[in-house]
């Protein structure tokens, strides 16, 4: 059947180390491999600082995810993801970035426009955000911002990029903010500016901004583990807001299933794609972490999940 939007292969680049001067030579050299098997996109994380209460990564109710586990201690190390991506990106030819995902309040608007402008005029196009409130109050106090109305410094963010993304003379009026007859350039290649992701669970606040900034979603919590009720719903809800069902895009997760051995069984583990492309998935990240000694082996061991991925989806 086909698809007016095309099915995707995303792997999480690891951008975080529990040692605190961490060796970033397998992040290079995974991301080169990943880009030379044919991998559509690399995904980046995002902590800006972290305080002490880490047990919160664990718990659904204040925005962590059930069973999750914070994978560095407070000490340990987390690269800025667009400085990431910036260069990594250096480093590659053809494989496209998001942030996965940006705690965009957090950065003043404007700078950031400006940095996510020129990263995507630089790479050539390769470059989405995907972006959310955050869980994490230590976060924001770090930043000077309420986490109290988080959603709505979200939107304020977005919003300033979007302006000075499309308008040539830009201006922009808000109770934080007012400027008129702004210029910055250079303009995003995309057009429209950035891609804009957003993450969240299923809830009126997401499906407001999925009809306000694009219908891309990457879904969170219980709502990412539960597609299958999930996607209809969103669906439905997106349709009644006046948003675009018929370009969405959705992130959601391929279990990676192993032998006895330990080693990624690609068969099996690329038996749920079709059913989940067939539902609306259109953006597959998988856990990869193949183990090989070198940058050629870990190629040689993606390409095949690489091809798997394409029959699965029906792309040549």
């Amino acid at each position: 059947m086909a698809r007016s939007v095309q099915a995707e292969l995303s792997m999480h680049l690891c951008n975080f180390s529990a040692e605190e001067r961490a060796d970033w030579g397998g992040m290079f050299a995974f991301a080169r491999a990943a880009d030379a098997a044919g991998v559509d996109r690399l995904q980046v994380s995002d902590h800006v600082v972290f305080g002490e209460e880490l047990e919160e990564y664990a718990k659904p109710e204040v925005g962590g995810t059930a069973g999750g586990k914070q994978p560095t201690g407070p000490d340990g190390s987390w690269l800025e993801p667009i400085t990431t991506i910036a260069v990594v990106a250096g480093m590659t030819s053809n494989i496209k970035f998001r942030t996965q995902i940006l705690l965009a309040a957090l950065r003043r608007p404007a700078v950031l426009a400006k940095t996510l402008a020129t990263l995507d005029v630089l790479t050539g196009g390769r470059v989405d955000i995907g972006v959310g409130v955050g869980w994490q109050r230590a976060e924001y106090d770090a930043a000077g911002l309420p986490f109290e109305g988080r959603g709505r410094w979200l939107e304020h963010t977005l919003d300033v990029c979007r302006t000075l993304w499309t308008q040539q003379r830009a201006a922009f009026h808000s109770p934080e903010l007012t400027f008129e007859a702004i210029h910055q350039g250079p303009k995003p290649l995309q057009p429209g500016g950035v891609p804009i992701w957003i993450s969240g669970t299923l809830r009126g606040s997401t499906v407001s901004r999925l009809v306000k900034y694009g219908p891309k979603w990457i879904p969170w919590g219980a709502d990412a583990a539960n597609l299958k009720e999930s996607l209809p719903r969103l669906k439905d809800a997106l349709a009644k807001a006046g948003g675009d069902v018929e370009n969405l895009r959705v992130n959601g997760s391929v279990p990676v299933v192993r032998t006895a051995g330990g080693e990624v069984d690609i068969p099996r583990s690329m038996e749920g794609v079709a059913a989940l492309y067939e539902i609306g998935v259109t953006d597959f990240s998988i856990p990869w972490n193949p183990r090989a000694t070198n940058e050629r082996e870990a190629e040689a061991g993606m390409r095949p999940l690489v091809s798997a991925f394409r029959s699965a989806v029906g792309r040549s």
